[in-house]
């Protein structure tokens, strides 16, 4: 009965570890100190987005679905913070995640909609160069082009310490000026 088994079961890990591979990113995901890939695909107006042209601000990319509680409660509040800061110290990216067009429109156009920079990843190529395995995951980038931060999976408490870290980066005279800035 154990020979019968184990080729069963010898075949049955097998399986398990093929598929196990397949579902792993082609990529890993970046982590602080790395240099993200910098082309993250066209803008609503269809404009490429190139990060090296953020060079000398903190950027954002956030990986996001609408289906994700945490990414709808994220996404506020980072239009809120690109509001406050302004796009000369802050430039935040919101990357749709393999949603279909009509529906990454509706929820980019629509007036409630935060005041953020959105590009539609639907074949999730840019999301592959960035090893994304779950949503929401962000990436914080500083001044010089690398990454500062990396937030994978997290939930509505851990926000306050996200945003910390985003302000810590900013340079003093930008978290003093007034609002809006």
């Amino acid at each position: 009965m154990i020979r019968k088994i184990r080729p069963a079961l010898a075949c049955l890990l097998l399986a398990m570890s093929l598929a196990a591979s397949a579902a792993a990113p082609a990529t890993p995901s970046p982590k602080a100190g790395d240099i993200p890939p910098q082309i993250l695909g066209k803008d609503r107006q269809g404009n490429v987005v190139d990060l090296a042209s953020q060079r000398g601000k903190v950027v954002i990319v956030t990986f996001w679905a609408s289906w994700c509680g945490p990414c709808r409660k994220e996404l506020p509040i980072l239009g809120q913070l690109q509001k406050v800061i302004g796009h000369d110290a802050l430039q935040v990216y919101a990357v749709n995640l393999k949603e279909p067009r009509a529906d990454f429109a509706a929820i980019a156009r629509s007036r409630n909609a935060p005041p953020l920079d959105y590009i539609h990843d639907a074949k999730g190529e840019v999301s592959d160069q960035y090893g994304i395995q779950a949503i929401p995951h962000m990436f914080i980038i500083g001044h010089d082009g690398s990454i500062a931060r990396v937030h994978r999976g997290y939930s509505e408490q851990s926000l306050p310490k996200i945003v910390d870290d985003i302000l810590a980066l900013l340079p003093e005279d930008v978290r003093n000026r007034k609002a809006g800035g």
